[in-house]
């Protein structure tokens, strides 16, 4: 059982590795609060570990996200690029289902509002908010926008997503 908790470990490792980022690539700027708009993101001092960034594409917009730690974060960063459509759901929220589900075990429950980047187990849908909403006990917190969180709500159609940078050579 042991051997199966740290081989279990070092797959999770070297699945993070797999998506990080070049630690000669320019860097930026920490999470921004959860509501704060954000105009472009910025870079980071050099030498700082540099989190994952994805970024949400579509019709001249862009929406950046920091990725937590979590399987459920790197599950989604190893299924990019993608291109899916974007569905309205509810009042606050845009939707789209992502090839492969992602594992939850280790993923924070999601809390915020506008700009919150989730999974909600049941259903198998990554969720974009762009207004406040309630946590659930299946809603899994992948990420939070970094730039771009006031055109979450304009998505509409296909989008593109796709680890930030790796489109202009940047990593």
């Amino acid at each position: 059982m042991k051997r199966a908790h740290l081989l279990a470990a070092v797959l999770a490792l070297c699945c993070l590795v797999g998506c990080g980022t070049d630690p000669h690539a320019p860097a930026a700027e920490s999470l921004s609060p959860a509501g704060a708009p954000s105009a472009e993101v910025a870079p980071q001092a050099e030498g700082e570990e540099q989190p994952t960034r994805i970024a949400v594409r579509a019709d001249g917009r862009e929406i950046v996200y920091e990725l937590g730690q979590s399987a459920a974060a790197q599950g989604l960063c190893d299924q990019l690029p993608l291109t899916v459509e974007v569905e309205d759901f509810s009042t606050n929220e845009k939707i789209f289902y992502p090839p492969q589900e992602l594992e939850v075990a280790d993923a924070p429950l999601a809390e915020g509002g506008r700009g919150v980047l989730a999974y909600y187990a049941p259903w198998g849908d990554v969720v974009l908010f762009y207004g406040p909403f309630d946590g659930s006990g299946q809603l899994y917190e992948l990420g939070r926008a970094v730039s771009g969180e006031g055109d979450i709500e304009a998505l509409s159609g296909s989008v593109t997503i796709s680890v930030w940078g790796e489109e202009r050579g940047e990593h």
